[in-house]
């Protein structure tokens, strides 16, 4: 019992980490390595629809590699990489849509009374307690021809025809904000309920204006808040299926829908699976790079710190 307790006490942060390292292990990296494997093979008629990339046969060791996907999409870029460059748009957008209405929302429930704060927290995670297609069929419900916006709207006299809201970008920017709109709160609201109210006094009684406040205090301190929000947004807007698919038109192709055709209808895994690594890469490299050059200013910061020192 004493050598077991000893032992827990000596390996036991290592044994916190190893589980949730092994977890990724099995649930992340070896889908990622398959999916790149497939993505350097070959398709074929069979269960799994395409060839094994590497083995041993009766003649010995052979392989499938091949990176035909990979020219095909540049053969076909229009059909696989413009669909990927309109995800990335529309993605873009709702990030920014979300964070002007989120960066508000956040503040006051960050500045409003702290009995009321559970309420309004309670208030942004509800939409999650209900299922997103739910809300999706909702919105539809509101932006259709016949909904109750255009109804309002004519019974009101302010227009003669309905205006055309579904099957455009602006319904599924509507959905993107409907879905994802608490990823950014949150984030936000957690940097913005550790701003110190003394810098903002401090300041207001040194003379500087509104404005000046929120560029020169605010939007830096938040801004930890706000490059989370953006990821926890932009990443799964980019891969988006549901949302487009509903209440997008037929032009609107996403590289998600994309994916879908690949996978399930053409049954074409290789080609699939190079789309994927090519969003992966797309999306993972410039925040690898982000995040290096964030390292990199954080350890000249405390080297020059401690010079000064």
């Amino acid at each position: 019992m004493v050598k077991a307790r000893q032992w827990l006490l000596r390996h036991g942060r290592r044994l916190v980490v190893a589980l949730p390292l092994l977890w990724l292990l099995i649930f992340f990296l070896l889908p990622l390595f398959e999916v790149a494997q497939t993505s350097f093979t070959t398709a074929r008629r069979g269960i799994p629809p395409f060839a094994p990339l590497w083995g041993f046969g009766d003649d010995g060791f052979f392989t499938n590699f091949t990176l035909e996907n990979y020219s095909l999409l540049l053969d076909y870029w229009q059909d696989y990489i413009g669909p990927a460059g309109n995800s990335l748009r529309l993605a873009f957008v709702s990030t920014l849509i979300c964070l002007l209405f989120a960066y508000p929302m956040a503040w006051w429930i960050a500045r409003s009374d702290p009995r009321q704060r559970a309420i309004l927290l309670v208030l942004v995670m509800l939409p999650f307690w209900t299922s997103s297609l739910l809300r999706i069929y909702a919105l539809i419900g509101l932006l259709n021809p016949n909904g109750f916006i255009n109804s309002m709207l004519l019974f009101l006299g302010v227009i003669d025809t309905p205006l055309r809201m579904m099957q455009t970008d602006f319904s599924i920017y509507m959905g993107m904000l409907l879905t994802y709109l608490p990823l950014m709160i949150l984030p936000l609201y957690a940097v913005m309920i550790r701003l110190d109210d003394d810098l903002l006094d401090a300041a207001a009684d040194l003379g500087a204006s509104r404005t000046g406040m929120f560029m020169t205090i605010i939007l830096p301190l938040t801004l930890p808040g706000i490059i989370a929000g953006s990821l926890l947004v932009f990443i799964p807007a980019v891969g988006e299926f549901v949302i487009p698919a509903l209440l997008g038109g037929p032009e609107q192709i996403m590289v998600g829908k994309v994916l879908w055709t690949e996978f399930f209808r053409n049954r074409d895994w290789p080609v699939a699976s190079a789309i994927a690594i090519l969003l992966l890469a797309i999306l993972a490299l410039p925040i690898i790079y982000a995040r290096y050059q964030d390292g990199r200013e954080t350890a000249l910061d405390q080297a020059a710190r401690q010079g000064g020192e």
